[in-house]
């Protein structure tokens, strides 16, 4: 099934996130376009509630926020963040090798219907930040990314056609919910 997914590169899908951080009482909602620029270049832009873009290329991460200078560091002072580059990698171009050497991969559904994978990181330093990634698709397309941080914070990311479907006033529950939902 990971091989069906596979894009061909450059590939941009729209994105909104709501951000549950346990810190705060109402989740973080940003919006915009992820795109995989093929090799191991990926660029996250961040529209809303303002404008930011992080760029991994190179070996480097460079964020650019509106108004300011760009940030840029060495993906060496991040390995948690390579490992996750080379999987998110290994998903957009559909080579489940490599996407098993970073990550246990648990399967359900059919690749003609609903599916869900679920990894969990094989490096210990990596599962210090990052206890999972699950995303929910349907057919050949991914429907939502749900990152569950070690620390308990979660990351829901609905991708694509569902990504204009962000409650104003999103919830755990009702995200879990357009998720499962069919196209």
């Amino acid at each position: 099934m990971i091989a069906a997914l596979g894009q061909p590169a450059p590939a941009h899908t729209a994105f909104a996130e709501a951000r549950f951080l346990q810190v705060l009482d109402r989740p973080l909602v940003v919006s915009g376009e992820l795109s995989w620029l093929g090799d191991n270049q990926l660029q996250r832009r961040v529209d809303k509630p303002q404008q930011e873009t992080a760029t991994i290329a190179n070996g480097e991460v460079t964020q650019q926020r509106a108004g300011k200078s760009p940030r840029h560091f060495s993906l060496e002072r991040a390995p948690q963040l390579q490992v996750l580059l080379d999987s998110f990698v290994a998903l957009l171009s559909g080579d489940a090798g490599r996407l098993q050497q970073a990550f246990e991969i648990r399967q359900t559904g059919d690749a003609a219907a609903a599916w869900t994978l679920t990894l969990v990181p094989r490096d210990a330093k990596v599962a210090k930040t990052v206890a999972s990634i699950t995303i929910d698709g349907y057919a050949r397309e991914s429907r939502c990314m749900h990152m569950q941080e070690a620390d308990g914070d979660l990351a829901i990311d609905l991708l694509g056609s569902l990504a204009t479907k962000m409650p104003a006033q999103p919830t755990r529950e009702a995200l879990q919910a357009l998720c499962q939902g069919t196209p």
